[in-house]
C-alpha cells in the first residue's frame, strides 16, 4: 500500500530482540483468530476498536500492527495516518508469514482476548 511503512518478519524479530527499541505490537485480528495464537508480547486490539482508541494510539510512539496476512493491519495503518498518527508500521505477510519464517507464536492470555470482545 502507498505511503505505509512496512517491515518483514525478520525485521520485526530484530526489533523485538533489541531492548533499546521501544514500540507497541498490536494484533488487530478478531478474537477468534487470536485464540489460535499470537506473536510474543502482542497486545489485543481487534480492528473495530482502533477508531475508539485513537487518542491512546496517538500518544503511543512507534506501533507495529499485524493481522493474519497484513491486509487489515495495512488498512489500520492507512486509517491512522489519515488521522495524523504517523509512527505506525505494518507487518508484511502478517502472522502467517511470521510463522512460515519459523518465528514463535504463543497462546494468547485468555483474559486479554475476553476483554477485547
Amino acid at each position: 500500500m502507498n505511503g505505509i511503512q512496512e517491515i518483514n518478519a525478520s525485521q520485526l524479530s530484530d526489533m523485538i530482540g533489541n531492548e533499546a527499541e521501544s514500540f507497541r505490537l498490536i494484533d488487530v485480528r478478531s478474537t477468534n483468530e487470536m485464540a489460535q495464537g499470537m506473536l510474543p508480547g502482542a497486545e489485543v486490539m481487534p480492528m473495530h476498536l482502533v477508531p475508539l482508541r485513537i487518542e491512546e494510539l496517538r500518544q503511543s510512539g512507534k506501533i507495529v500492527f499485524y493481522c493474519r496476512t497484513g491486509a487489515r493491519s495495512a488498512q489500520v495503518c492507512a486509517f491512522l495516518q489519515q488521522q495524523g498518527v504517523d509512527q505506525v508500521i505494518n507487518l508484511q505477510g502478517g502472522i502467517v508469514d511470521w510463522y512460515r519464517q519459523g518465528y514463535p507464536i504463543e497462546a494468547p492470555e485468555v483474559d486479554a482476548v475476553a476483554s477485547a470482545r
